[in-house]
């Protein structure tokens, strides 16, 4: 039985799924939708990894007995570690969990659940199911998740396991699925949270903005008060609409409401002045990030230097990345070489990147991939590949978000069919499944070249991986359509019955490949 030390006690919250743990987004620092399936307990297992002692934080036995076994055979390495006569405590456990989720290897996370309950090593509480059922949802799949609710004891089957299952549907984009969720806790008469409710805004901030009102009156009618996420949420979506009037009344609400935007937040609104071309206002959020000394506030740099990159001041970047130089920190590295890379200053993102290879012995694919993007988007594909091979020679796991680089790496380059197959094999030889954008980034060239076929395929592959009902892919496939000057039929159907209806753009791109089912022949025998 697991020990359950004073120092753990009050810290249930440990084992429940919290966010995709990467420090990467693809939106770039401000971005608010990912990771976003935190499940706002009142710690999260992040919460109390900083909360511990430098020790803690530093090494993990369970860990690195988990990371030391062979892929499918964590269970027995675990029975060995156990017979060794070492102590498993819940902060033994937690430590390990936190450390896999944060490389997003759910597999062997999903193996030392199974395993710690198959031998009565800890007693499960709710929070343990919910953690179960999340791992279950991000390895197998929506339907296992469903099917291991039945299995949970009806005790422990109370809003914490729903809000698990309401996240995940989100996370896979499935619209449906989500929305019968939350109506089953409404019928299960479980309490409206704010999570739930910043879920259902979260969904269709993608998929279906008409929406967002509706639960926001939702919100209203329920008393449920919005937290500085859902005022993120709108936020950002005021600004990905460009309705940056909105985006400011927005700001005002929360103040109002005592909320005052924290650094992300802060982020955000900057990134969308940027992009809507106020330059002054965003100067002006940059300066409330700095403040008076940004010496002693050095934890807004990361977040700065992009931010002053995609305003075009190198010498803003260069002062920024000066206070951060002699002693650096990871994430303020990788911001810099994102950073010098928008600013077609290659030399410099490589001397950070050599800086970061001086100071720490082993870099992770994370640090690697900073560079390889920087590659990618100025076309360098001799010294991509060149990266590539030392990252190889390291031993570095590579994982998604390598594998998008290296995608966009070779279309930049023009060589397509190289990406494409580049990306069929990571999917084929791990269990983690591509991000949504590398498919994008091959099948918008396929489009681009009228080459229906493979952007069929590519739609298809995009399907199984579980990436559909987005109308992201049916630009890219009527495009397609339209390049070959061919009609799409039935297109319009099928973006029904994956609930998409067209904007304005997909409108005008249906109409032109309608316009070739008439040609002069056609109209005669009309």
């Amino acid at each position: 039985m697991v020990r359950d030390s004073s120092a753990d006690k009050g810290n249930e919250d440990e084992l429940i799924s919290e966010p995709e743990l990467s420090d990467e987004e693809e939106d770039g620092i401000g971005g608010v939708e990912e990771p976003q399936n935190e499940l706002e307990l009142s710690d999260t297992e992040v919460d109390i990894a900083e909360k511990r002692s430098p020790e803690m934080r530093a090494s993990s036995a369970l860990f690195k007995a988990i990371m030391d076994a062979p892929g499918l055979s964590v269970q027995s390495a675990l029975d060995k570690w156990v017979e060794g006569g070492n102590e498993l405590t819940r902060s033994e456990i937690s430590l390990a969990m936190l450390n896999l989720r944060k490389r997003r290897m759910y597999g062997r996370a999903l193996q030392l659940s199974e395993w710690l309950e198959s031998t009565n090593l800890l007693t499960f509480v709710e929070r343990d199911y919910a953690s179960r059922l999340d791992l279950i949802a991000k390895v197998r799949g929506l339907l296992k998740a469903e099917s291991y609710i039945e299995k949970i004891p009806k005790s422990f089957k109370g809003e914490v396991i729903y809000r698990t299952l309401l996240a995940n549907c989100v996370a896979a984009n499935n619209v449906k699925k989500a929305e019968q969720v939350f109506n089953k806790m409404k019928d299960l008469e479980f309490p409206i949270t704010c999570f739930a409710c910043n879920q259902l805004l979260l969904l269709y901030k993608r998929f279906d903005k008409k929406k967002i009102a509706d639960v926001l009156l939702l919100m209203e009618k329920e008393n449920v008060k919005p937290s500085l996420f859902t005022y993120r949420l709108l936020i950002d979506t005021k600004g990905q609409s460009n309705d940056i009037a909105g985006m400011d009344q927005i700001v005002e609400t929360m103040k109002a409401e005592g909320i005052e935007p924290d650094l992300t937040t802060q982020a955000t609104l900057a990134r969308h002045y940027v992009s809507a071309g106020l330059k002054e206002k965003a100067e002006d959020v940059l300066k409330e990030m700095e403040g008076d000394n940004i010496k002693e506030n050095r934890w807004a740099c990361h977040a700065l230097l992009p931010l002053y990159a995609a305003l075009g001041k190198a010498d803003e970047v260069g002062r920024v990345w000066k206070v951060c130089e002699s002693n650096p920190k990871v994430d303020e590295c990788l911001a810099a070489i994102e950073s010098w890379g928008k600013l077609n200053k290659v030399e410099e993102a490589e001397a950070v990147f050599d800086r970061m290879s001086n100071t720490w012995k082993k870099l992770s694919s994370k640090h690697y991939t900073a560079l390889l993007k920087v590659y990618a988007n100025h076309k360098l594909l001799a010294k991509g590949k060149n990266l590539v091979k030392r990252m190889g020679d390291s031993g570095c796991r590579i994982g998604p978000f390598t594998w998008d680089a290296l995608v966009k790496l070779y279309v930049e380059a023009g060589e397509v069919e190289k990406a494409d197959s580049i990306l069929q094999k990571a999917n084929q030889q791990n269990q983690m499944r591509p991000m949504f954008s590398s498919y994008m980034a091959i099948m918008d060239q396929y489009a681009k070249r009228g080459d229906i076929h493979n952007s069929e395929k590519m739609l298809h592959r995009m399907r199984q991986n579980g990436y559909m009902g987005r109308i992201r892919q049916f630009q890219a496939l009527i495009q397609a359509y339209i390049n070959a000057k061919v009609p799409a039929y039935g297109i319009r159907e099928r973006m029904k019955a994956d609930n998409i209806f067209p904007n304005k753009a997909v409108a005008g791109q249906l109409a032109q490949v309608d316009a070739f089912r008439r040609t002069s022949v056609s109209d005669l025998l009309d």
